[in-house]
C-alpha cells in the first residue's frame, strides 16, 4: 500500500501525490503549459479523444486583473474553442487554463495549465500578484516576475509603491534580476487594506527596455489563518485569529523525499487537478487525474491536498509521500472530510508552516516563501538601501 503514496516536490504545474496510472494525456492543452512568448496569432485548443469535457475555464490575467475568455465546448464534447473575437490573444499577457472531463466510464480527469503571450521587444511588464480586489490571508506577499532581466533595480522598485492601512513599513526585496517581492515585518493585521501602485510605465529597467504598465490596484487581508505541521507527529493544527479550531491527521514526506520545513504561503487552489511524477523526475511512480482539494505551497511542487486513495489509518501515523502533505479525503472531493474542511477555509496567503521534518527548509524565492527571512536580511535585498 505504501507504493500508492508517492507524493510531490519538483518543478512543474502538474505534480502531486498518486498512485500509477496511464501514461498518455487525456486532456491536451494548446498552447502548452509554461509556454513564454506566445505570438497573438496562436489560439487556446482543449481536446480530449474520448469522453466528453465537463468544465473549461480559460482566463486573462493583466496587472492582477483577471478577465474570463468566452468560449463554448463543442456539441460531441470532445473540444472546447474561444468566442469570437476572443481568440485572438492579448499581448504582454498571462492566461490560465483549467479544464476537467469525465471518461465513458464517469471516471474524472483535470489539467490545469498557464502560458504567457509575446512583449515587444522594447518593452518590459510585470506580472504580479495577488489579485485585483481579492480578500487574501495575512501571510500574503506582493509577488512582482518581470518579463526581462532588469538593470536598473533600483528604478524599478522606486516605480513600485505598497501602502498598508493602517499604515506599516513594507520593504522591496530581489531574487535575481526578474524577481521582486515587497511584504512587511511581520504578517500583515487582519483588515488591513493594501494599495499597490505600478508606475512602471517609461522606466528604463534594462538599456533601451522601457516599462509599460501604469496601474493601481489594492487587496485586503482578511482573518488570520496559520496552520502548523509537524512532519514527525503526523498532525496539523489550524490556528484562526491565534486559536487552535482543529487538529487534523496528516501524511507528510517520507525519508528519501521529505517534506520542507518552514512557512509556505498558500498561491494557487484547485477543486481538482492532476499529479503526474514523470514532471518532477519520479517516472512513472504516479499519475493521479483527479487530485481533489490542491493547494500549491511552493512554486517547486509542494502541495496540501486531499487524498482517497490511501488507507484511512495512514494519516496521523505514517510519512509517506514525496514531499507533498496529504489530507484524507473522498474521490471527488467531499466538504466533509478533512481534505475538503480545510480547502473550503483556506484562503490565497495563508500560513502554512512545517516542523520536524528532516528536509532542509523552503528557500525564500520557492513560492511566496520570504517570511523565511529575518525582516533585516529581507531589508538587505532591497536596491533602495
Amino acid at each position: 500500500m505504501l507504493a500508492v503514496l508517492a507524493g510531490c516536490t519538483g518543478g512543474s504545474r502538474d505534480i502531486g501525490e498518486g498512485k500509477p496510472g496511464s501514461s498518455g494525456d487525456a486532456i491536451q492543452i494548446f498552447p502548452r503549459d509554461g509556454a513564454e512568448d506566445v505570438g497573438p496569432e496562436r489560439r487556446i485548443e482543449v481536446s480530449i479523444p474520448d469522453g466528453r469535457l465537463e468544465r473549461v475555464r480559460v482566463t486573462r490575467v493583466e496587472d492582477a486583473r483577471r478577465q474570463a475568455v468566452p468560449g463554448r465546448i463543442s456539441d460531441d464534447g470532445l473540444s472546447w474553442r474561444p468566442a469570437g473575437g476572443a481568440g485572438r490573444l492579448a499581448l504582454a499577457s498571462k492566461y490560465s487554463v483549467e479544464a476537467v472531463a469525465v471518461d465513458a466510464e464517469g471516471r474524472r480527469s483535470a489539467r490545469n495549465t498557464a502560458f504567457t503571450t509575446v512583449v515587444p521587444d522594447h518593452r518590459f511588464i510585470g506580472y504580479f500578484k495577488p489579485e485585483n480586489r481579492s480578500t487574501v490571508g495575512t501571510g500574503m506577499i506582493v509577488a512582482f516576475e518581470f518579463s526581462r532581466p532588469i538593470r536598473d533595480r533600483a528604478a524599478v522598485q522606486k516605480a513600485i509603491r505598497v501602502t498598508a492601512d493602517p499604515a506599516v513599513e513594507v520593504v522591496g526585496h530581489w531574487f535575481g534580476r526578474d524577481r521582486l517581492d515587497f511584504r512587511p515585518a511581520a504578517y500583515w493585521k487582519p483588515g488591513t487594506e493594501v494599495t499597490v501602485e505600478v508606475g512602471l510605465r517609461d522606466v528604463e529597467g534594462a538599456p533601451g527596455v522601457f516599462g509599460s504598465q501604469r496601474r493601481t490596484v489594492g487587496f485586503t487581508v482578511g482573518r488570520s489563518q496559520v496552520s502548523l505541521v509537524d512532519a514527525a507527529g503526523h498532525t496539523m493544527q489550524v490556528r484562526r485569529d491565534g486559536e487552535l479550531i482543529s487538529t487534523v491527521p496528516i501524511s507528510a514526506g517520507a525519508p528519501k523525499t521529505p517534506t520542507y520545513n518552514g512557512k509556505m504561503v498558500v498561491s494557487e487552489m484547485h477543486e481538482v487537478t492532476r499529479m503526474d511524477g514523470r514532471t518532477v523526475g519520479f517516472g512513472g511512480e504516479y499519475d493521479i487525474k483527479d487530485v481533489p482539494h490542491a493547494i500549491r505551497l511552493t512554486e517547486s511542487g509542494t502541495f496540501l491536498h486531499g487524498n482517497y486513495w490511501a488507507p484511512a489509518d495512514t494519516f496521523g501515523s505514517l510519512n509517506t509521500s514525496h514531499g507533498c502533505i496529504g489530507l484524507r479525503d473522498v474521490k471527488g472531493g467531499g466538504g466533509s472530510a478533512p481534505g475538503g474542511w480545510f480547502f473550503d477555509r483556506t484562503l490565497i496567503g495563508d500560513v502554512v508552516e512545517v516542523v520536524n521534518s528532516p528536509d532542509r527548509k523552503v528557500a525564500p524565492d520557492n513560492g511566496l516563501s520570504g517570511w523565511n527571512l529575518s525582516w533585516q536580511a529581507w531589508k538587505a535585498g532591497s536596491a533602495l538601501r
